[in-house]
């Protein structure tokens, strides 16, 4: 389940992405964003997938001139955070 929030502190508008699921190592986030890089198949119970999610939104924010991060949640999963800057 991913919970979807929009705001506009300072006049930049934010989107952030939070999902839930088991947690993700703090040391692991950064590396979700280069291509082809997948936690541990024991982490989600499934094999199947590439690893592509995350460096082709990352892809996207760069092109509309967008910063991207993401978080590790004590409560499973991450958040992701896009911030516009015009």
């Amino acid at each position: 389940m991913a919970l979807i929030t929009r705001t506009a502190p300072d006049g930049h508008p934010v989107i952030e992405v939070t999902n839930t699921g088991t947690e993700v190592p703090a040391g692991a986030v950064e590396r979700l964003f280069k291509p082809f890089q997948r936690l541990e198949p024991e982490r989600t119970g499934r094999a199947e997938g590439l690893g592509l999610g995350l460096s082709i939104v990352q892809a996207m924010a760069e092109a509309h001139h967008a910063t991207i991060e993401a978080r590790p949640r004590t409560t499973g999963s991450r958040s992701v955070r896009i911030t516009f800057h015009y």
